[in-house]
């Protein structure tokens, strides 16, 4: 039996599938919203943390890396390893591929840190490494802000360093697990995103990953237009007009019905 309502000249009736799914998708939508609402808040945040991280730069502190909030913004001194190197894959930049390079800077208490020296474009066969050497001289200076190795998109996927390869290895996604398990050495747990303006580089245009929050709230919004639509066809589909009611003429007397 379907739901009815009347309202004077108008009767609303819908059937009890149309309602369940319409009411599933107006709670669906809805919730869309507030995790697209949420998203934006936590992108706000990661975009003030990458801006704080462009200030001042503080001396790496002794123990792990992990302490330290991502993009905090360090200075190090160290020996970059250029024997022993990565090349991102899968990495763009305006549309066209290459790589990113991933140093080893050996710090002077030992520890190993991976600097993230930029992105480089890809070579015109594969089977040409590009040169990416770098001063293995003592006293090599990097700085910049700490952050997480990048990690895979829907269709990219994890590819650690080959064994057998040769130095510099190709790696997609790599975990830091990963590069210290082809290096042989344990390495600090993030990655440096060495300053645009420090030597030994490439093309560095860090960005904070993901959408901006005008885009989450964007697509938050646009969530609950389509609940609302949803409500609206809802209401209007199932809505007919009754007919008018044909009014009673009263009978009157009829012709020559009189006595004579």
């Amino acid at each position: 039996m379907p739901l009815t309502l009347q309202f004077g000249r108008f009767r609303w009736s819908a059937s009890w599938s149309m309602t369940v799914l319409t009411l599933f998708g107006v709670v669906l939508f809805i919730l869309l919203g507030r995790w697209q609402w949420h998203r934006a808040g936590e992108a706000e945040t990661l975009q003030q943390a990458f801006l704080e991280g462009g200030g001042a730069r503080l001396e790496l502190p002794r123990g792990s890396t992990a302490a330290l909030p991502r993009y905090s913004g360090v200075q190090v001194r160290g020996r970059y390893d250029s024997l022993h190197q990565f090349l991102l894959d899968n990495m763009s930049h305006a549309g066209q591929p290459g790589y990113e390079v991933l140093t080893p800077l050996r710090l002077a208490d030992g520890r190993i840190l991976i600097v993230n020296r930029g992105w480089i474009p890809l070579t015109q066969s594969r089977r040409q490494l590009p040169d990416v050497s770098v001063s293995q001289t003592a006293g090599s200076e990097a700085s910049g802000r700490l952050d997480n190795l990048p990690r895979p998109g829907i269709a990219l996927g994890h590819a650690p360093p080959a064994k057998d390869s040769p130095w510099p290895k190709y790696t997609s996604f790599p975990t830091m697990a990963d590069l210290s398990t082809a290096l042989g050495q344990p390495l600090e747990s993030q990655q440096l995103l060495l300053d645009a303006r420090a030597p030994s580089g490439y093309l560095r245009d860090w960005q904070p990953p993901g959408m901006s929050p005008a885009q989450h709230l964007s697509y938050a919004f646009q969530w609950w237009a389509f609940a609302t639509l949803a409500l609206v066809l809802y209401g209007a589909l199932n809505r007919r007009r009754l007919p008018a009611a044909t009014p009673l003429v009263a009978a009157g007397p009829r012709a020559g019905g009189g006595r004579a």
